[in-house]
């Protein structure tokens, strides 16, 4: 082979390198962006199901000391992420804000009672275990009366199920086009290298290792593909994050570790496995096929 025909190979290849790397990158940024829009739907989902609380209205007579027992009791329960204590005079000062005038110099008296507010942690926020924790709150004397939005509840649950079912669904169009997309550029990549496969084996080189470098290789490519998508998705949370700041509260650091691993792994075994079968396609191809 003449020093031009070698530099146009060299060319041909590293242009397909290149090609491979940023057509995985794009594919990989995809799948991490619609990884995060997952995590983030799933951290307000459970954001909106977590401030879905009960109301409760604590009979009269009973003292501060006992409701704040109640209120320590409570707070021990596996089912209550927070609890707050509202006295009568604050429930009074709240709705008196709320109305806009004041309806105890009218009245004459406070008719509220103290209460407390509960906040139920996020897996047991459905109406099923919603009407059971009622029941056992009732069943307590010193509680009158359990309020919270039961029609709310039950749209808040159903509109996270269709919307979890939407994006498991897109989720899984996406990893079959991910795929196939990597699959074949990686296919053309060792097209171009179709001719050096043959020339090592008419020199007697073994098939593991003429797929050995290339397999490596294909895996490095995966991983430098995995780590620019990944930074491409932290630069548009970083602005994301700029521009809506309340975003920081949906933020999961372990979820957000898993789904940079789940990025390189993904990358590298696509990568690894299309190169495989690419590799072996063409180790098993008559001569006559090469030129097709």
């Amino acid at each position: 082979m003449s020093q031009h025909e070698e530099r146009y190979y060299r060319r041909r290849i590293a242009t397909s390198q290149l090609t491979t790397i940023i057509s995985i990158t794009l594919v990989l940024f995809l799948m991490g962006l619609l990884g995060l829009i997952i995590l983030h739907a799933r951290m307000l989902s459970d954001y909106v199901r977590e401030n879905i609380g009960f109301s409760i209205l604590i009979r009269e007579g009973v003292n501060e000391a006992g409701i704040l027992q109640l209120k320590k009791t409570l707070d021990g329960k596996y089912y209550v992420k927070s609890s707050e204590y509202i006295p009568r005079e604050r429930a009074a000062e709240k709705l008196k804000t709320e109305l806009g005038e004041d309806f105890i110099g009218f009245l004459g008296y406070n008719p509220l009672l103290p209460s407390i507010d509960l906040r139920i942690k996020a897996p047991y926020a459905n109406a099923d275990t919603l009407r059971v924790i009622e029941k056992r709150l009732l069943a307590n004397p010193e509680i009158k009366e359990v309020y919270y939005q039961k029609s709310l509840v039950d749209a808040i649950n159903k509109n996270i199920e269709k919307i979890s079912l939407i994006l498991l669904g897109f989720s899984g169009i996406l990893l079959f086009i991910a795929i196939v997309l990597i699959n074949n550029t990686i296919r053309l990549a060792v097209y171009s290298r179709r001719f050096i496969i043959r020339s090592m084996q008419l020199v007697g080189a073994t098939e593991g290792f003429i797929r050995r470098p290339m397999l490596w290789r294909s895996i490095l490519h995966g991983l430098i593909s995995a780590f620019i998508a990944l930074l491409m998705l932290m630069l548009l949370t970083y602005f994301a994050l700029e521009e809506i700041p309340e975003l920081v509260e949906l933020q999961d650091p372990f979820m957000l570790i898993a789904l940079v691993a789940f990025i390189f792994i993904l990358g590298a075994m696509i990568s690894w496995f299309s190169t495989w079968l690419a590799v072996r396609k063409y180790l098993r191809i008559r001569t006559d096929l090469l030129y097709t």
